[in-house]
């Protein structure tokens, strides 16, 4: 058992409150882990299976925080669609599809379970193994970058209607947008004022291999987005969701950049190097093909 001995796989199943649980798997994993599900299986000590798996967050008798991980990911994932909906679903995975119990929480859990002790990690006398912890998104990096692509996906249309067209249309060109949305974090937000300069075209069509044209960080974004297709990139980089009215929304990442998209619409990209920076992105006249060839290789739900 990866990560852990049967001691400690023990006294996490002996009596585990079960407090939320989460998926791993290609098409659907805790983003704010890694730009791809290697990487967030990696966070775990896991290898990358192609079934993924199911994580059951809980506290044991002691109120002590593991991290149990099945492989029967239908299982979770029908508990998670139950919760969800705000129906009740008793969360409790049969011992042989335990595959780990890892000590710690990878996610921030906000809640804990009644009448135990207040959650706290396993005592060396219980396990050795590292113990996980939730990535630190108290200041602007990759996590709280992918966290607020996550957002933009989740809440669309109320990113979407903060767009005002005209400022695409005035280009000619998939334009990053002359005013940009408030970003998902306030810390170390840039002054918009410095990007001026480069607010005309964001690098598609004929202005993409101008060095003055155009937003950098953005062309770099879509340049390494359009190399995705020739040479596919690391399972789960790029992945396609349900949309209203036939569309899909795409989400893909790569090292320092997330991007969120409609396939029928435009996308929003964030930068590592660019604080709580969103920066809207026009249809022009590439998108449209790129956000079709990337939606063709994503990966999808089941």
């Amino acid at each position: 058992m990866a990560g852990t001995d049967e001691e400690a796989v023990a006294a996490a199943d002996d009596a585990l409150y079960v407090l939320t649980a989460a998926l791993l798997t290609p098409a659907k994993y805790p983003s704010v882990l890694g730009d791809d599900y290697p990487e967030a299986c990696a966070a775990l000590g896991l290898p990358p299976v192609a079934d993924g798996y199911g994580l059951v967050l809980g506290q044991d008798g002691e109120g002590a925080r593991w991290t149990v991980v099945v492989d029967d990911v239908s299982l979770v994932a029908v508990a998670i669609a139950s919760w969800d909906c705000g129906m009740d679903h008793d969360l409790s995975p049969d011992e042989r599809t335990v595959v780990t119990a890892l000590p710690g929480w990878p996610l921030a859990v906000a809640v804990a379970a009644p009448n135990v002790p207040a959650p706290h990690d396993p005592g060396p006398d219980i396990t050795d193994a590292p113990l996980l912890t939730p990535p630190d998104t108290g200041a602007w990096g990759p996590a709280q970058r992918r966290l607020g692509a996550d957002e933009i996906a989740l809440q669309w249309a109320t990113w979407r209607e903060q767009v005002d067209d005209s400022a695409f249309a005035a280009t000619g060109s998939s334009a990053e947008a002359a005013e940009r949305p408030e970003g998902p974090a306030e810390d170390g937000r840039k002054d918009d004022a410095e990007d001026d300069a480069e607010d005309e075209r964001n690098g598609t069509g004929d202005g993409r291999d101008t060095p003055s044209g155009g937003h950098s960080g953005i062309r770099r974004v879509l340049a390494e987005a359009r190399a995705y297709v020739d040479s596919p990139p690391p399972l789960g980089r790029v992945r396609s969701a349900f949309a209203p009215g036939g569309a899909r929304t795409l989400r893909a990442d790569g090292p320092g950049w997330s991007l969120v998209a409609r396939t029928d619409d435009i996308a929003f990209v964030l930068l590592d190097d660019e604080p709580g920076e969103v920066l809207p992105v026009g249809r022009g006249a590439e998108l449209p093909g790129l956000l079709e060839a990337l939606d063709q290789m994503a990966v999808r739900p089941l």
